[in-house]
């Protein structure tokens, strides 16, 4: 375990046992979003870096067009 996260679990822990069960469910909830966004992004990398190697094949054959921003 970090020093940080020691640190902030030793200032929990002084906390009401109320506070602390919003606590602990925040960021067990924060962990599982965390995971759930892994586990899309990890099947959606494949896809996109499909995109981009469409994209760069065509900017080098110049069939892409400025957007003039």
């Amino acid at each position: 375990m970090t020093q940080l996260l020691e640190k902030a679990i030793k200032k929990i822990s002084r906390l009401p046992e109320k506070e602390q069960d919003e606590i602990a469910e925040m960021i067990l909830s924060e962990i599982e979003d965390e995971k759930l966004w892994s586990e899309r992004f990890k099947s959606s990398q494949q896809e996109l870096s499909k995109l981009a190697d469409e994209a760069i094949t065509e900017f080098k054959i110049n069939k892409t067009k400025s957007m003039d921003l």
